[in-house]
């Protein structure tokens, strides 16, 4: 990803190409994506573990069930050092379930940290793999959709409030839910108390 790109200085100045970029895909263009994908299409060329990839989201995963499985995370996180520079702020580990090494990785000799969740195509995961967090961002999220209708909208119709509702709130409660769905009572309480909500607006 260290290809130069070159671009047409403006017509009023000396007409000569000029560098407007050392690195990198520019940003909103309309080969920027394809691009994109083609420079990053052997990243996992050479790594044994899982590497899933999702636009610009990398994800390096294995189960790890003694101290020779963290050592292979630790080659292929060189490797990866070696292929290209990633932004250390952006790298997080997550340790899944209860008797985890916590194994200290490092990228490029700077270690980076833990975290207790992270979020994985929209979906909040945590180390527990328990949904409440997702429930608790989801609900939040919903009460300030439903919060915009009430202010913004003056009608408390049926025909109004309902279809609203469908296109702006229950998106978000809904999206992925077959992957997170409560088994709690409190968290399938905290996520209907929006449909009752949203009733006693019409």
């Amino acid at each position: 990803m260290d290809e130069e790109l070159v671009g047409r200085s403006h017509p009023e100045s000396s007409g000569q190409w000029l560098n407007v970029q050392t690195s990198g895909v520019p940003q909103g263009s309309v080969l920027g994506q394809v691009l994109f994908s083609i420079f990053i299409n052997d990243i996992g060329s050479r790594i044994k573990c899982t590497l899933s990839k999702f636009l610009d989201d990398t994800k390096l995963s294995v189960v790890v069930n003694m101290p020779e499985g963290c050592n292979a995370i630790q080659r292929d996180l060189d490797k990866l050092g070696k292929w290209a520079r990633f932004k250390k702020s952006k790298c997080r580990v997550l340790h899944l379930s209860w008797g985890n090494l916590r194994y200290q990785y490092r990228l490029r000799d700077n270690g980076f940290g833990s975290s207790p969740a992270e979020k994985n195509l929209g979906i909040l995961v945590d180390e527990k793999l328990h949904v409440n967090r997702q429930c608790a961002l989801v609900a939040q999220v919903a009460n300030c959709i439903l919060g915009y209708i009430k202010r913004s909208v003056t009608s408390r119709s049926r025909e109004v409030i309902l279809p609203l509702y469908s296109a702006l709130v229950r998106p978000h409660l809904e999206s992925c839910v077959q992957l997170w769905n409560p088994q709690h009572r409190k968290d399938t309480a905290l996520l209907e108390q929006f449909q009752r909500r949203a009733t006693k607006m019409i």
